[in-house]
């Protein structure tokens, strides 16, 4: 006969995002790149001040993605740059009347006020495959600095 232990209850497994990273991470790393958009957007261009702005978050996201290990680094920074590339088109469309003023983009022949719409969804657009591009390219050199490394270390 035997008897029955309770036994002690285990932790609930979490299942593993497939980016190897939580969503608070994933939406942080995106939201570093949002004071670039802006300063960009409002023309701050002076001194090193945009360069610290562009390059900084995308070293950020390869060494994350390195300390993390995750699974697939070209997979996790292609979401990290699809949230940037959301983040992109909103605050290019919030700024739209800063940036532009009274000389606003035309459409060929089209009304200014016709042509505003597709203006704003072609830049939403732009903007979103733009942070996926620059996902992309970021996990590619994670990529070839984790197997440059694994090589290295033999």
């Amino acid at each position: 006969m035997t008897h029955d232990r309770p036994t002690p209850a285990s932790p609930p497994i979490r299942p593993r995002h497939r980016t190897g990273l939580p969503i608070w991470a994933v939406l942080g790393l995106a939201l570093l790149s949002v004071p670039r958009i802006f300063a960009h957007d409002l023309g701050i261009d002076a001194g090193p001040v945009p360069a610290i702005l562009t390059i900084g978050p995308l070293a950020v996201w390869i060494l994350v993605a390195l300390r993390a290990r995750v699974p697939s680094p070209v997979l996790t920074l292609l979401v990290v740059g699809a949230v940037y590339g959301l983040a992109l088109g909103i605050v290019h469309n919030l700024l739209w009347d800063q940036v532009f003023g009274d000389d606003e983009p035309v459409l060929g022949e089209l009304d200014a006020d016709l042509a505003e719409v597709p203006l704003r969804v072609a830049a939403f657009v732009s903007s979103l495959f733009t942070g996926i591009a620059v996902g992309v390219s970021c996990g590619l050199v994670a990529s070839a600095i984790r197997a440059v490394s694994a090589r290295v270390r033999g």
